[in-house]
């Protein structure tokens, strides 16, 4: 019998080719988007899920209310961590990671000894012994529990340890950092794996903490708990509020005595989060630096992968119920010689599960194509899992449960006919469904509509973001890095380049309008103004003279830095929104205070320094070394030939240091990848449900076209026009479609609403953006409906009225 089935349904496949290729093809495109969903959501949670105290293992947040609002911060004083350890004895170890660039975290100079050639290496962050073990790292060489422990030790990434010491044995090896010889460091362990595909740290490598800034002001750790299996985390939260009473809001107090920081302080409080929400669940205002997910996409894409499939299924039932006619005479006559309906009932359910297997084999084969390129957008190294357990019969399962489900209906529908009416040609084709189908197809095109509001909003504020005027000019700088290896010879190095005739300004800070250059923040109070106390906190970037011409900064009042005056090494430059917040009216020649004494001589223009999803906020520029970035402003013309005499010029003077560059505008760019990336990967998840919404329409037309043939037919013969015939078959498909883009309109104009609330700087949502989503649904679904409309206009009436 069950063989009898297969040839059966291989007959059927051969028969229609069309509908057999949409079938299988459609479910195959569900299935492969449901899989590339489902491993990217499986790769979302899976992060630090991997520790055996994964329970009990928290990162402390400080949060106080500041002008209304709600701020979080994760950095903390270096003495924070041992005092909450001695403090509360539920906390069993307490560690500290620092990931600031300007303590030399991020990227470096790296070599080991015996070798000349710097390589630019990025990933270091620096670690106490208490952190490393609260983290659980493997190692596959070193002690565990002294790697961090001695100063100017580090630790290796096993891919790092394989690339620089292939023979092995990386422990003991040294190495310099920033080409500076006289303080080597000691390999003193290897990590198993890379830590950034299970934690929410990204790094190479972990340097021991040497800081000995005791002070409570300054700011610089994430801290990390390991705290008692019985320990109460509400009670132990009220109960850190102690270490801001006794050494924190004093330590402020010395420094900051505004009415207003004060208020701040009252609403101080600590909380502990969970290891396992950092990467999905942080909403850290005041930014920890790290690359973070977001819950909420993991779940929209679940409801995608959800719907996709849900509408994979359904279209294989309407695909099925349309060709129902076509099967008609077949059921009758196995009827009338005496088959049983369950014969029936497993004969269909052969054909479906048959077809939910070769859809099963074909999306997995697709999926298995597109991951690269899925990698590729989403910036994640996910991999098939064909090796796992559990990975072939959860398909397997996954492909006899669905064939079984969208087979059920199809079945007992088709089994159901009778001979009697079958063998006389008054076979009812389901009518009575009508309705649901027709709910169908404005449920899938309301999502679609949905889904293409958008694509074309987050299009929209892309090129926004990349196209608003930031207050700096970010064209043609060439930005080179590991400058700090020239030492000595920095100022002749520029002087060289400004002898080249494609450079028109060159200048020295490794403080950049860009993420991932480096920050300092301070408060800063003024002086001799009465009784007035005010406290602005306030980044302060070590810059040259060259620096504010160079990127192109206006300046409002006063005047820039220049050599001719000797003062100018106890000068400020404050940016617009500083010098509200400071209260001056006329700042210029007014003195401020952060630990050393200030004189305002100008101000700038504010102009962005973080992702468009900030505001910009106070910045001081003081003149100061800061030698490890050189940018370059080129003239338009031939930058390559620019960038050529650089390198020339470069490897005389550093040699044994590959010369290293990059743009100022592409440094911006990559401060919005994770916009960009959650945008190709939304567009492209969209792409798939609306391929789906199309196919379902196909299906509903198709079946719609079989319902009415005769009457078609019979309209053909009566001398309609063909015009008619396909007005017929379309405005009805037409009329759904606006109801799905008047349920969709507000629906996407919320959901984009609330996503635009994560920047702030955003476009305004204009009407045109619904009109033109309203347009293409419209579009899609009118070449969708229009084959079988085409089809059925052209159908030769006597094939259909035959049998009358």
């Amino acid at each position: 019998m069950f063989k009898n089935h297969l040839r059966i349904a291989w007959r059927n496949i051969k028969k229609d080719k069309l509908f057999t290729t949409i079938k299988i093809g459609g479910f195959a495109v569900g299935i492969a988007a449901c899989l590339l969903i489902a491993l990217f959501i499986k790769n979302e949670l899976s992060y630090d899920v991997h520790y055996k105290n994964k329970d009990h293992i928290y990162r402390v947040v400080m949060q106080g209310v500041m002008d209304g609002e709600q701020l979080k911060s994760v950095h903390f004083q270096l003495p924070f961590a041992e005092t909450l350890q001695s403090t509360f004895p539920e906390i069993l170890e307490a560690g500290k990671i620092n990931t600031s660039e300007l303590f030399g975290a991020g990227r470096r100079p790296f070599r080991p000894v015996g070798t000349m050639q710097n390589n630019f290496e990025d990933g270091f962050i620096f670690a106490n012994q208490g952190a490393f073990d609260i983290l659980e790292f493997e190692l596959s060489e070193g002690d565990p529990k002294q790697v961090l422990t001695s100063p100017q030790s580090v630790v290796l990434t096993a891919s790092k340890a394989a690339k620089y010491f292939p023979e092995g044995n990386a422990v003991g090896k040294t190495i310099f950092l920033d080409d500076n010889s006289n303080r080597p460091y000691t390999v003193t362990g290897v990590i198993k794996e890379n830590p950034s595909e299970k934690t929410h740290l990204d790094f190479n490598f972990l340097l021991a903490i040497e800081d000995t800034n005791m002070s409570w002001s300054n700011t610089n750790y994430f801290t990390y708990l390991l705290v008692d299996d019985n320990a109460d985390i509400p009670a132990l939260e009220k109960k850190m509020v102690s270490i801001l009473d006794n050494y924190v809001i004093p330590a402020y107090k010395e420094r900051m005595r505004s009415t207003d920081f004060m208020e701040v302080l009252k609403t101080l409080e600590y909380k502990l989060q969970p290891v396992t929400d950092i990467h999905l669940k942080s909403d850290i205002k005041m930014g920890d630096g790290l690359r973070h997910g977001d819950i909420r996409f993991v779940w929209l894409f679940a409801a995608i992968a959800i719907f996709v499939l849900l509408l994979a299924v359904i279209n294989f039932i309407n695909l099925s119920t349309a060709k129902s006619a076509n099967r008609a005479k077949e059921v009758g006559l196995k009827k009338t010689v005496g088959a049983f309906r369950g014969n029936l009932v497993s004969q269909f359910l052969t054909e479906s599960v048959i077809y939910s297997f070769l859809s099963f084999v074909i999306g997995l084969l697709l999926a298995w194509v597109l991951l690269p390129t899925f990698n590729s957008i989403a910036a994640k190294h996910i991999v098939m899992p064909w090796s796992d357990w559990w990975f072939l019969p959860v398909i397997i399962m996954a492909a006899l449960l669905v064939g079984i489900l969208a087979g059920l209906y199809p079945a007992f529908y088709l089994s159901a006919f009778k001979p009697v009416n079958v063998l006389k040609g008054s076979l009812s084709t389901g009518s009575k469904s009508g309705k649901l189908r027709s709910g169908l197809v404005v449920f899938q095109f309301t999502t679609s509509v949905v889904l293409i509001i958008g694509t074309l909003i987050i299009y929209k504020q892309m090129n926004y973001i990349m196209d608003k005027k930031l207050g700096f000019n970010k064209e043609q700088v060439l930005v080179i890095k590991g400058t700090n290896l020239l030492k000595d010879n920095t100022e002749s190095f520029k002087e060289r380049l400004l002898g080249l005739s494609d450079v028109k300004s060159v200048t020295i800070s490794d403080y950049l309008p860009v993420e991932g250059s480096k920050r300092n923040g301070n408060t800063f109070g003024r002086i001799n103004e009465g009784n007035q106390e005010i406290s602005v906190p306030a980044q302060i970037w070590r810059v040259d003279y060259d620096y504010v011409n160079t990127l192109g900064l206006h300046i409002q009042k006063g005047r820039a830095f220049s050599k001719d005056f000797a003062s100018d090494s106890t000068a400020i430059v404050i940016n617009t929104t500083m010098a509200k917040e400071l209260g001056f009216q006329d700042p210029i020649g007014k003195r401020i205070n952060n630990g050393q004494d200030w004189t305002i001589i100008g101000v700038v223009e504010d102009f962005h320094f973080k992702n468009l999803k900030e505001d910009i906020v106070s910045l001081s520029l003081v003149i100061g070394n800061s030698p490890s970035i050189m940018s370059v402003k080129l003239n338009k013309g031939e930058t390559a030939q620019a960038i050529s005499d650089v390198a020339s010029i470069w490897q005389e003077y550093v040699p044994q240091q590959a010369f290293e560059y990059t743009f100022l505008d592409q440094e911006f760019a990559h401060m919005h990848d994770d916009v960009q990336r959650m945008g190709k990967i939304f567009n492209s998840f969209a792409l798939f449900a609306i391929l789906v919404a199309c196919l379902g329409l196909f299906a509903l037309s198709a079946f719609l076209v079989e319902q009415r043939k005769k009457e078609i037919s019979i309209r053909l013969v009566l001398g309609a026009p063909f015009k008619s015939i396909y007005q017929l078959l379309t405005m009805d498909f037409m009329k759904l479609i606006f109801i799905a883009i008047i349920i969709a309109t507000p629906i996407g104009w919320y959901l984009m609403s609330r996503w635009l609330e994560d920047f702030a700087y955003r476009i305004d949502i204009q009407w045109w953006v619904f009109a033109l989503a309203g347009a293409i649904s419209l579009g899609i679904a009118l070449l969708t409906v229009s084959y079988q409309s085409i089809r059925a206009g052209l159908v030769n009436p006597a094939k259909s009225l035959r049998s009358e």
